[in-house]
């Protein structure tokens, strides 16, 4: 795994931000997810009527994230679970000092996920719907994964820097690893992101989910 070079208590590596950079994300993520919106439109709603047949309504699943600087918003999926109560069920944790690097989200059992739903992860269909959010504004092309509240309640100081750039329907840690990685090495990865993200790193990013999209590598 590449290690993240944001340390605690300095950073190395550093590098400062295009004071355009903010602004020109923001018209790529418009132009971007609305040009997708409406040439996928056709393929979205083919996708939309087979989860209807084959596992029934409801079309998406939604449910609130923490955005940037801590703004809470609701996050659209399509739905690839058979229990949807079961997933929108809040864990418990305890830590007392942010999220433990050894820290391994639950992975859905295979009981769980319809069939349809397989396929959907596999491929990251099931992630299209979050073109909306972009569009909103509450998310980006690129950035850090939306957290679950309750995990993002427990963050320490070093690692709620993740929550000052917007999320991103994909992102640094998504191509070092994704499912493969434990929760505290995805928010190393965030953090380095963070503190030197910049337009040829976001196409870098974009460039290389297409490709392990198509592999459905480390996908679940």
């Amino acid at each position: 795994m590449r290690k993240s070079h944001y340390l605690e208590g300095k950073r190395e590596g550093v590098k400062t931000v295009s004071p355009i950079y903010p602004s020109l994300k923001r018209t790529i993520d418009l132009i971007v997810s609305l040009s997708l919106l409406i040439f996928l439109a056709p393929l979205l709603v083919l996708f939309a009527l087979a989860i209807v047949c084959t596992a029934g309504r409801p079309i998406l699943f939604k449910q609130t994230r923490m955005g940037t600087d801590k703004r809470k918003f609701e996050i659209w999926k399509f739905r690839t679970m058979g229990n949807e109560e079961n997933a929108k069920t809040l864990h418990a944790y305890d830590w007392s000092d942010g999220v433990p690097n050894n820290f391994f989200f639950e992975k859905p059992t295979v009981q769980k996920i319809t069939k349809i739903g397989k396929v959907y992860r596999k491929l990251s269909i099931d992630e299209l719907p979050q073109l909306v959010n972009v569009l909103r504004g509450d998310m980006s092309l690129v950035g850090p994964r939306p957290e679950m509240i309750e995990i993002s309640n427990l963050y320490n100081e070093r690692q709620a820097t993740r929550l000052t750039v917007k999320p991103g329907i994909t992102g640094y840690a998504q191509v070092n690893g994704r499912s493969a990685i434990t929760h505290g090495e995805k928010i190393e990865h965030d953090l380095y992101y963070v503190e030197n993200r910049s337009l040829m790193m976001d196409i870098k990013i974009i460039l290389k989910t297409i490709v392990l999209v198509i592999r459905g590598k480390e996908a679940y």
